[in-house]
C-alpha cells in the first residue's frame, strides 16, 4: 500500500480508501453488521489506513457505530474522516443545514458515535444554499481549535465555494466525485488545489461498482438498491458503459489486475489525487480494492485505457451527487 501527505497536514493516508457509506444500509442491499465488521477488519489487514464516513451514513450513525466497534483499540492507527451538514429528514429525503448551530450538534454527536475525542478530519458535506460557506466553514474552524478535529475539509464544492471556504479556514482536503466516466474535476478543481496544496480525495471511482466489472448486461437491479434511480445505469448509457468495460477486460488481463483494480489504480494515479475512496460490503470486496495500489500502470497499458476512454465518448448524462 503507498502512502500519501493529506495537503499540507502531517497525516498520511493510503491512496486507496475505505469509504463507509455502503454499510450504512441506506441504499445498499444484502447489508449486515457482521459483514460490514468483517469488510472493515480486510480493509486494516490490507494496508488501508484512511476511513470515511459522515453523519448521515444512516438515518441513526450506522456507519459511525460500526466502524467504532470495528476499529476499537486500533482507532489511533487510522486517519478518520466524517463529516456535517447533511441529515435525513421524513420520507429518508436529504437535508443540507451547514448552519454554525447544526454543525456543531453533528460533529459532537459524531464523535460520541465514533467513540473518540477527535477526527483526524471533518469535512463539510455539502454546501447549505442558505447558510454562506464562509459562515460554515468558520464554524469548522472553530471546531478545530477546540481540538474536535485536525483538518477540515470540505465536499461535493465548485471552485467558487473552496475559495470562500478556505478564506474562513485552513482547507486541507477536498471531496468530490471522480472516475473514468466522470472527469470534470479535471478541468477546473484538480488545477485549483494542486495550487492550494490541497488533497483531493474522490469518491466513486468505481461508479457505485459499474466499473468493478462485475455487473451483468441483464442486470436487474434489487428493490432498495439505490443505482437504479441513476441515468448511468439505464437505457443506451449502461449499454455503452457495458461495453466499456468489455474494453477493459483484456486490458486489465494485460496489467494481471481484476478490472476493478485496473480502474483503482487508474485513478489513484491520476494527476492531483491523493486517495480514492471505494466503497464494500464484503471482505473479499476489500482485499480486491486494496489492490489497486499497485505500482503505476505501464505507459502502454495506460495508451490503451485512452484508446477506451476515447471510443466511449463522454457519457451524456452527469451522475448527481
Amino acid at each position: 500500500m503507498e502512502y500519501r501527505r493529506l495537503g499540507l497536514t502531517d497525516l498520511c493516508v493510503s491512496a486507496v480508501g475505505f469509504g463507509a457509506w455502503p454499510i450504512s444500509g441506506m441504499s445498499s442491499v444484502d447489508v449486515n453488521d457482521a459483514d460490514s465488521l468483517a469488510t472493515i477488519a480486510a480493509c486494516l489487514d490490507a494496508g488501508v489506513n484512511f476511513f470515511d464516513t459522515a453523519y448521515g451514513y444512516g438515518e441513526q450513525g450506522e456507519s459511525e457505530r460500526l466502524l467504532a466497534r470495528a476499529l476499537g483499540s486500533r482507532r489511533d492507527e487510522v486517519v478518520l474522516a466524517t463529516k456535517g451538514g447533511i441529515e435525513w429528514g421524513p420520507g429518508r429525503q436529504q437535508v443540507l443545514d451547514g448552519s454554525p448551530a447544526k454543525l456543531r450538534r453533528q460533529c459532537e454527536t459524531s464523535l460520541q458515535r465514533l467513540e473518540t475525542d477527535c477526527v483526524d478530519l471533518l469535512y463539510l458535506h455539502a454546501p447549505d444554499p442558505r447558510t454562506p460557506t464562509a459562515e460554515s466553514a468558520a464554524e469548522l474552524a472553530r471546531l478545530m481549535q477546540e481540538g474536535k478535529a485536525r483538518a477540515i475539509g470540505a465536499s461535493n464544492c465548485t471552485v467558487e465555494q473552496l475559495a470562500e471556504f478556505a478564506s474562513a479556514c485552513p482547507l486541507a482536503a477536498v471531496q468530490p466525485a471522480y472516475s473514468m466516466l466522470q472527469r470534470e474535476i479535471e478541468q477546473d478543481l484538480v488545477p485549483w488545489c494542486v495550487a492550494q496544496g490541497v488533497a483531493i480525495v474522490v469518491y466513486w471511482p468505481l461508479l457505485k461498482g459499474l466499473l468493478a466489472g462485475k455487473l451483468t448486461r441483464d442486470r436487474v437491479f434489487a428493490a432498495g438498491d439505490g443505482r437504479a434511480k441513476y441515468p448511468m445505469f439505464q437505457g443506451a448509457e449502461w449499454l455503452m458503459n457495458q461495453d466499456f468495460v468489455d474494453r477493459l477486460r483484456p486490458i486489465a488481463a494485460e496489467a494481471e489486475l481484476s478490472v476493478a483494480q485496473l480502474v483503482i489504480n487508474w485513478t489513484v494515479h491520476q494527476p492531483g489525487i491523493t486517495s480514492a475512496l471505494c466503497g464494500a460490503k464484503r471482505p473479499d470486496q476489500a482485499r480486491e480494492n486494496a489492490g489497486g495500489a499497485a505500482d503505476p500502470l505501464s505507459d502502454a497499458v495506460r495508451a490503451k485505457i485512452d484508446a477506451a476512454l476515447a471510443q466511449r465518448g463522454t457519457p451524456q448524462v452527469r451522475l448527481p451527487v
